[in-house]
């Protein structure tokens, strides 16, 4: 990969699927770029996510390929048509030029203002001007995808946004403690109250018609209560695509980025 941004370098951290639509523009706007992942992905929407490398060794996600990718080859790889995938759930040691925080936690981690010449972070947590230099909104509706250059997102609301008039049911949550078991794959039409999984011995089941649009890992242990899934009311929604709004979210971190290597090179 030649052109215009060879000399710039993009640490995106979290690969799921809101932080791939971001990293997904920003490699398609041919920015070289880093994704550091979790050793063990907590991602749902592994169909349209980068974080799919650490476990599967590649993942390509609308004709952009991810690979696995040790650090210390990060960086040459980043300038190829591939996205290197990094294990780092720290910052890693690299020279970026800039950050992005695109894990969701949804309250502030280790980010700093200071972890790079421009640092942008996506939803709930983060404050323009104090931890970041620009927030991109995550909340769906008007503000969605903008970019904050003071203040903060939307807060966290805790409520998933309503599909054909399904809210926080269309998330599936661990109903227990332990290693996570499917019986599905994602894509699978299922019916209401179909055993789609367990964790250790409790059953996970559907909660109404629909598609399997989510799962995590099979075998990844988890806490009771973590989200796990996702059903889709709609049997003809993309599982395989990237959805509507991490394109915009990835748009807006695209618009920050540009921004700020426009104003550095003024």
């Amino acid at each position: 990969m030649n052109g215009r941004f060879d000399d710039v370098l993009v640490v995106v951290r979290g690969g799921g699927d809101l932080a791939t639509g971001a990293a997904w523009r920003l490699k398609r706007a041919g920015i070289p770029l880093i994704v550091c992942e979790l050793e063990q992905p907590l991602t749902v929407r592994r169909t349209v996510a980068f974080s799919s490398a650490v476990l599967d060794g590649s993942v390509e996600v609308e004709g952009v390929r991810a690979v696995l990718t040790s650090l210390d080859a990060a960086t040459a790889v980043a300038r190829t048509d591939e996205v290197p995938v990094v294990v780092s759930p720290e910052l890693p040691k690299v020279r970026a030029d800039v950050v992005v925080d695109a894990r969701m936690a949804k309250r502030p981690l280790d980010t700093t203002i200071d972890d790079a010449p421009f640092v942008v972070a996506l939803g709930p947590g983060f404050v323009a001007g104090v931890n970041c230099h620009a927030v991109v909104e995550t909340m769906r509706g008007p503000r969605l995808g903008r970019v904050i250059w003071s203040g903060a997102a939307e807060p966290n609301t805790g409520r998933p946004g309503e599909v054909e008039g399904h809210g926080a049911e269309r998330v599936l949550r661990a109903p227990a403690d332990g290693p996570v078991s499917w019986r599905v794959r994602i894509g699978t039409p299922v019916e209401a109250e179909e055993v789609l999984g367990r964790v250790e011995s409790v059953a996970v089941r559907a909660p109404f018609p629909g598609v399997v649009r989510g799962l995590i890992a099979d075998g990844t242990v988890v806490p009771c209560g973590l989200k796990i899934g996702d059903v889709d009311p709609r049997f003809d929604t993309s599982w395989n695509e990237l959805s509507d709004k991490a394109l915009s979210v990835g748009g807006g971190v695209v618009e920050a980025v540009l921004t700020s290597l426009r104003d550095r090179a003024s």
